[in-house]
């Protein structure tokens, strides 16, 4: 159990530090000045000042943050050392160097640094593991992969490394295809032709119209995707190119999953699929059982979910900050420093409360499991 929380902190912590790295080095490359560099969220347990920054870590390990010198309109008041030859005394640096006084371009690409750095890391973990696992490429030939007991397919003689070639007299090369002829011939006898050890075999066989289910109506599985381990010097660049891919793909199933939940909520029921600190231990957990590669993937879906959240127009939130540059984009004037704080403390309130609700739900689960090796297996079955 030690070894699982110690693999969950640090999971958690490269996805914050990740986030918030984004957000400091955008920052530094503008010239504003970072108070605070935190993990965690306030209080504060302890803090390290290194040269003109506190890196600190607090009590609440779920989030971290960047405090940016000048956020709001008060004149903040601190002892800088560094920043020229001949250091600054307080209160000395200039209001040129204030975020709010930044352009809107730099303080947008300072908020959504943290975004495109967790997408990035979401790239560079989905690419570790095709890297480390081969490369996908399409054969153009339907290989037969699996064969269900006392299946149509198994009765017939089909074994796994066969190679589908015809379905009565027409040529098949896609996975559709195949599905699509197989399904107009259910019930009734059809002649499957394969390659088997260069040797062509017509094998007869009759598909279910109601096969079990789990298993279609001859009950093959088929592929006409092989794995390929380029040379090893290749394999980085076929690994950024495919974990892009990848992270797309998760980044849509996300956002559908979670406008999913938006309607759910709107429509009166209990979102599903939620998961708090307690239920994201959970799913690291059983990936890092499952192994290395499993772990790094887990942590791209994390890092973009991450990303995907907090890109989201609401209070406290990247997403939140970046709609009021919008809207003063739109109408001319920053909205009222002291107002839009006050606004993203009221989002932080609700956060920090649906966070305390899911996690109490998921301690709920972890008792009337059993315990967390029951919860475990509930979460993620």
């Amino acid at each position: 159990m030690l070894g699982s929380i110690l693999i969950f902190l640090l999971v958690l912590s490269l996805l914050i530090l990740i986030h918030e790295f984004g957000h400091f080095i955008v920052a530094i490359k503008f010239g504003i000045p970072v108070l605070e560099f935190g993990f965690g969220l306030p209080p504060r347990i302890i803090g390290k000042k290194i040269g003109n920054t506190v890196f600190s870590i607090n009590a609440i390990p779920f989030g971290g943050f960047v405090r940016l010198f000048g956020e709001n309109d008060e004149e903040e008041r601190h002892v800088f050392t560094g920043l020229g030859k001949r250091g600054v005394a307080e209160g000395e640096l200039p209001k040129s160097k204030y975020f709010i006084n930044k352009p809107k371009r730099v303080r947008a690409l300072v908020t959504i640094a943290g975004v495109v750095m967790n997408f990035i890391l979401a790239i560079v973990a989905f690419g570790i593991v095709y890297s480390f696992a081969g490369i996908p490429r399409n054969t153009g030939k339907l290989e037969v992969v699996d064969v269900a007991a006392g299946s149509p397919a198994q009765s017939a003689g089909v074994v796994v490394g066969d190679v589908i070639t015809k379905v009565e007299k027409d040529s098949v090369t896609k996975v559709d295809d195949f599905i699509s002829l197989v399904n107009t011939k259910k019930g009734k006898r059809v002649s499957i032709e394969v390659q088997r050890n260069e040797t062509t075999l017509k094998l007869s066989m009759v598909p279910r119209e109601a096969p079990p289910e789990g298993e279609g109506p001859l009950g093959v599985t088929i592929t006409t995707t092989e794995i390929y381990f380029p040379p090893f010097w290749q394999r980085p660049f076929y690994g950024i190119y495919y974990g892009f891919k990848e992270a797309l793909f998760w980044g849509q199933t996300i956002v559908v999953g979670l406008w999913t939940i938006i309607v759910q909520a709107f429509n009166g029921k209990v979102p599903q699929g939620i998961a708090g600190p307690v239920g994201i231990f959970a799913v690291t957990t059983e990936a890092a059982r499952s192994g290395v590669m499993t772990l790094i993937n887990f942590i791209g879906v994390l890092s973009l979910n991450l990303a995907i959240l907090n890109i989201l127009p609401f209070p406290a939130l990247d997403g939140g900050r970046l709609l009021f540059i919008g809207i003063e984009s739109i109408v001319g004037r920053k909205v009222l420093p002291r107002v839009e704080a006050t606004i993203h403390s009221i989002g932080m309130v609700i956060l920090l409360a649906l966070l305390l609700a899911v996690t109490v739900g998921d301690i709920k689960r972890v008792i009337l499991n059993g315990g967390i090796d029951g919860f475990i297996e509930s979460f993620v079955r």
